[in-house]
C-alpha cells in the first residue's frame, strides 16, 4: 500500500512539473532549436510547440544598415539564454495570434536577466510584442522602462494614446540586473471585457486592469526582443537583456496550472 502511494505521488509530481500543453502556441527554450551562422550570431530559434505557421522566429535584416547586427548570440551557462542587445527575432506568421486580443484570452511567460538599457523610445524596451505597424499598433507587448521597471499591455485599437483604457499599462517592480526573473501576464477570455494580470517572481499580481474587447482588433507578426516587426527603425524599441525561456498560450491558464509553471521555472533564478 505504501508504495503504490508513493507511486502515485511520483505520477502526479511528474504531471505537475509539466508544460500545461492545451493551447500552448509558443515554446522558445534557449536550450534548444537554435541555429548559428559561423559567427556564432542566431540565425532561427524554433519553437517547440503550436501551428507549423508559428515554429519559425528568425532573424529580420529590413532596415538594418548591418543586416546581421539585429542577430542575437548564445550565453552558454547553467541555464542556456539568448542575449538580446536591441536586436530581435520574428515569426512571420502574421495572423496566427490575432484572436488573443478578440476575446480568446492568453497567458505569456518568460524568463529573462535584463542589463542596463539603451535610450531609444523613452521608457519603451520591449522584450516580447506583436504589435501592427501603423493604424492604431493593437497586440500586445512586454517593455522595460528605461530604468528597468518592467511592464506589460494590451493595445485593441480603438484609440491610440499610451497609456489609456484601450492601452493599460501594467507596472511591476524595478527588476534587479544580474538575475532571472519569472515575468508572466495572463488576460481573461471575453466578449467585452476581459481582465488582464501582471506577475513578477510571485503568484500575486502585482497589477490587474480591465481591457474593452475589440472583436477587430489585428494584431501582427510576434517578435521576440523588440515589441513588433518595427522595420522602420528596428533596434529602437528593443529591450538589452537575456531570455531563457519564453511560453505563450491562445487561453488563460487555471491558475492551478500557472503555480505549476512557476514553481518549474522559478527554481535556481539566481
Amino acid at each position: 500500500m505504501i508504495l503504490r502511494l508513493i507511486a502515485l505521488l511520483c505520477v502526479a509530481t511528474s504531471i505537475a512539473a509539466e508544460i500545461p500543453t492545451a493551447g500552448l502556441m509558443v515554446d522558445l527554450d534557449a536550450g534548444k532549436g537554435v541555429a548559428l551562422d559561423a559567427h556564432g550570431r542566431v540565425t532561427e530559434w524554433t519553437n517547440q510547440a503550436g501551428p507549423a505557421g508559428l515554429r519559425s522566429f528568425v532573424g529580420q535584416p529590413k532596415g538594418r544598415s548591418a543586416p546581421t547586427s539585429g542577430l542575437p548570440s548564445v550565453v552558454e551557462g547553467p541555464r542556456a539564454t539568448l542575449s538580446f542587445r536591441q536586436q530581435e527575432l520574428v515569426c512571420h506568421d502574421e495572423a496566427a495570434l490575432d484572436g488573443l486580443i478578440r476575446g480568446d484570452g492568453c497567458t505569456w511567460v518568460a524568463v529573462v536577466k535584463v542589463c542596463p538599457q539603451r535610450v531609444g523610445l523613452k521608457d519603451v524596451n520591449s522584450f516580447f510584442g506583436n504589435l501592427r505597424n501603423g493604424q492604431k499598433y493593437e497586440g500586445l507587448w512586454g517593455c522595460l522602462d528605461d530604468d528597468n521597471t518592467v511592464w506589460w499591455g494590451a493595445r485593441n485599437g480603438l484609440t491610440f494614446g499610451r497609456f489609456d483604457v484601450n492601452n493599460p499599462k501594467l507596472v511591476g517592480p524595478k527588476l534587479e540586473e544580474g538575475r532571472f526573473h519569472f515575468l508572466a501576464g495572463r488576460m481573461g477570455a471575453g466578449q467585452a471585457e476581459a481582465k488582464l494580470e501582471f506577475f513578477v517572481n510571485d503568484l500575486k499580481p502585482c497589477a490587474t486592469a480591465q481591457f474593452p474587447i475589440n472583436p477587430k482588433a489585428d494584431a501582427s507578426k510576434l517578435a521576440i526582443g523588440q515589441e513588433r516587426d518595427a522595420i522602420q527603425h528596428p533596434g529602437k524599441e528593443s529591450f538589452d537583456g537575456e531570455i531563457a525561456r519564453f511560453l505563450l498560450w491562445d487561453r488563460p491558464l487555471t491558475d492551478a496550472e500557472l503555480k505549476g509553471v512557476f514553481e518549474m521555472l522559478s527554481g535556481g533564478l539566481r
